[in-house]
């Protein structure tokens, strides 16, 4: 199908360095996708025989991305240019957005019918590919769709940014609101998309601010009031009770001067606050919508944001505490 042509290209790009489907690789990948059913908005044609050709039938014909643009991109004050250049993609009409969001989840409907015929004990090489390559034509669809609407994303986040929640931290979690919010909206309903994406990512921008603001009361208050578990043992009988509360003070005060992922991130992997078992890198991977070597960037830049804190603040009057 011509209309599928940019998508297919696409495809054959990704698996120039694709791992071959071999072996115990083919198992694994027949165990994942068979253990879980591929979500998508239903359509009752979908089913008919002719609904591939249907469907794919009207041109879609998006507009390329000019480079330089032929308007300026949206401009926020002080954002950097690699930034901004994301808001040049072009808008889409409501008829592209519906033959989008159509096509999307045509492609995840057909993907899910291949995933329950899948044997993982005994898995076809040409069915994985086949499913994997309909999953990857539906998320090149929906990445379509997403990189026109990101100028919503930026005019809503900037509402939200001050002193403590920083615009790419929470443009970052938009970004994933927004996709999230085409996975799920039903394009059968008669609005725009844009109607129902500004719901949720405002929602999910008020959450992160409110998220942050309890965070750092918790911070303000003490490690006690973050639900830290500190036994007795820890607390070393030849400390004095003021000086405990001072070192405890100085490291809520260190944790307080941390960015929000970074709070987060050394939370979870010392087993701090409400953590009760270490978290893997993939874990909170998987949980901040980022690659396991960004969460170890970021652990790294958080750790050495608290030794510069630690050795700059000293704790000498600490020491004379001891008793």
């Amino acid at each position: 199908m011509p209309e599928l042509e940019p998508a297919i290209a696409a495809w054959r790009n990704s698996q120039v360095r694709a791992v071959p489907l071999e072996g115990d690789i083919l198992r694994r990948s027949a165990s994942a996708i068979a253990s879980e059913e591929i979500g998508f908005i239903g359509n009752r044609g979908f089913g008919d025989p002719d609904a591939g050709q249907r469907i794919f039938a009207a041109p879609l014909e998006l507009q390329p991305v000019q480079n330089p643009p032929s308007r300026p991109a949206m401009r926020i004050s002080d954002l950097p240019r690699h930034l901004s250049r994301l808001c040049e993609a072009p808008l889409i009409t409501p008829d592209q957005e519906r033959l989008l969001f159509e096509r999307m989840n045509f492609l995840r409907h057909q993907a899910n019918q291949h995933r329950s015929r899948l044997d993982p004990k005994r898995p076809a090489k040409t069915r994985i590919e086949l499913i994997r390559k309909l999953l990857f034509l539906a998320d090149w669809h929906r990445d379509r769709i997403v990189e026109a609407n990101l100028r919503l994303v930026f005019s809503i986040v900037k509402k939200f940014t001050n002193q403590h929640n920083r615009f790419d931290d929470l443009l970052s979690d938009g970004i994933v609101a927004l996709m999230r919010a085409a996975d799920k909206f039903d394009f059968e309903r008669g609005f725009r998309f844009s109607t129902y994406a500004t719901q949720v990512v405002r929602r999910d921008a008020y959450r992160s601010v409110v998220t942050t603001r309890d965070e750092r009361q918790k911070v303000s208050s003490g490690l006690q009031d973050m639900e830290i578990d500190v036994s007795d043992e820890i607390r070393q009988p030849n400390m004095s009770e003021s000086r405990w509360h001072l070192l405890r003070s100085r490291l809520a005060s260190m944790l307080g001067d941390l960015d929000r992922r970074e709070k987060l991130i050394i939370r979870a992997r010392f087993a701090l606050g409400s953590h009760r078992r270490v978290q893997t890198l993939q874990s909170l991977a998987s949980r901040l919508g980022v690659s396991k070597e960004r969460v170890r960037q970021l652990e790294r830049r958080a750790l050495d944001k608290l030794t510069a804190m630690a050795v700059d603040a000293g704790y000498q009057d600490v020491e004379q505490g001891m008793v």
